[in-house]
């Protein structure tokens, strides 16, 4: 496959293997399962480790078939490199293991991912001040900034309440004052936003999700996209300065988060979300597309209080969305009114299924402050704007009709 012309997302994606050539004509790249490379030179091996030489070192660092989709997700994301990690938390772990010290400061969207909350608490009892902050308004961002403030971390949708943080005005606040931003890109992934299109210099992706998309592999990602100027970082090591600045950022944190930490994805893990990858476009145009009628039929029912989803006019972040993504996700949570029970609507559903994942081919429902959220206890979850009542939906790629039915039917 040539890759001097400029070809689509899915054909990008789907025949990206193909550029640098695969062992025995295979379409795919194959699951290489040794941990262990061999070099006939000695000189040769000193040479891969030192980072004179492309090369492989050891299974904890990488190996062709992770290498293969982390050139996948560097395409995806239009950036310069990609680590990928056991899980998504493993990624976003990294980023603490590998960047941060103690007296260091975070600013983080207080609407995020519960293990992610769980995680930036965690950070903040070892020394790393996390300010949380209602990052729909930049200014909110700003009135929290340090000296010591080294990361601003932000969901482009938020989960389960579907709020979408200030992200164009948040990166060029960040850029003014030489600041790393993070943008977790997975309520959207790559084919609806590019988080590089607002000066993200880190995203992240869960490709546990929608990426692998098929419930059948955990799998983490951190892709630098070149935007910021690892130069201005103070905490590198002065061994990973060895290369041009724009590597120092991805050196070190191969090193600390998958050498020392070792949150290292699997061979046969990578192998199916690479393969599920192929179809992410595909499937995300069908999600998105029932997520949008089922919110606006729930939002038109006199038995629900509330939807949030970024399709709605009715959402307070709609223009945002509109401008900035290619679709609206296929996310969305709602409220049932007062004296219908939660539970009894979601055992009345016959398609959609009980279950905590998202970004799958099928469409699942959780109550959310029951399980999900319930560690971080009712006062944390009310300043998150979370009801008691609130059902979290990650929309499949069910026949849409059917869906509709599903979802009026136990009301």
């Amino acid at each position: 496959m040539s890759d001097k012309k400029n070809y689509g997302f899915t054909t990008t994606i789907l025949h990206n293997d193909r550029r640098k050539g695969i062992e025995h004509g295979s379409l795919h790249k194959p699951v290489h399962t040794s941990v262990t490379f061999g070099y006939d030179d000695a000189r040769q091996l000193a040479a891969v480790f030192q980072g004179k030489e492309p090369g492989f070192r050891y299974g904890r660092q990488g190996n062709p078939t992770i290498s293969a989709l982390e050139d996948k997700i560097t395409r995806m994301e239009d950036g310069v490199g990609t680590l990928c990690f056991a899980t998504g938390m493993g990624a976003i772990g990294a980023l603490f293991q590998a960047l941060l010290r103690a007296g260091d400061h975070v600013v983080s969207s207080s609407f995020l991912f519960g293990n992610t909350n769980s995680l930036w608490q965690t950070t903040a009892g070892q020394g790393i001040a996390v300010d949380f902050v209602d990052a729909t308004d930049v200014a909110n961002v700003e009135a929290a900034l340090t000296p010591a403030t080294r990361i601003v971390f932000v969901e482009t949708i938020a989960n389960p309440r579907t709020q979408v943080a200030d992200l164009a005005r948040i990166g060029k606040l960040c850029a003014q004052r030489g600041i790393l931003y993070v943008v977790d890109n997975t309520m959207t992934t790559p084919y609806l936003f590019r988080p590089k299109s607002v000066g993200a210099g880190l995203v992240v992706n869960s490709l546990t999700k929608s990426i692998g998309g098929h419930g059948n592999a955990l799998g983490g990602s951190l892709t630098d996209t070149g935007a910021y100027d690892w130069s201005n970082y103070p905490h590198i090591a002065a061994n990973y300065k060895r290369a041009a600045p724009a590597q120092w950022g991805l050196a070190q944190l191969r090193a600390k988060a998958l050498r020392d930490f070792g949150a290292s994805l699997g061979p046969e893990a990578a192998h199916h979300i690479a393969v599920g990858a192929e179809t992410l476009a595909l499937r995300m145009e069908r999600t998105c597309a029932n997520a949008l009628a089922l919110a606006r039929m729930l939002e038109a029912d006199e038995r629900v209080a509330a939807v949030h989803y970024p399709g709605l006019a009715s959402h307070p972040q709609h223009a945002i969305a509109t401008e900035l993504f290619k679709s609206y996700g296929s996310l969305f949570s709602f409220e049932l009114k007062d004296g219908i029970d939660c539970f009894d609507y979601l055992n009345r559903l016959t398609i959609a299924v009980s279950a905590s994942n998202l970004g799958d081919t099928r469409t699942l429902v959780i109550p959310v402050s029951h399980t999900i959220f319930f560690e971080m206890g009712a006062e944390r979850r009310a300043s998150m704007g979370i009801a008691e009542s609130l059902i979290r939906v990650s929309v499949g790629i069910e026949d849409t009709a059917d869906l509709l039915a599903d979802f009026r039917g136990a009301l």
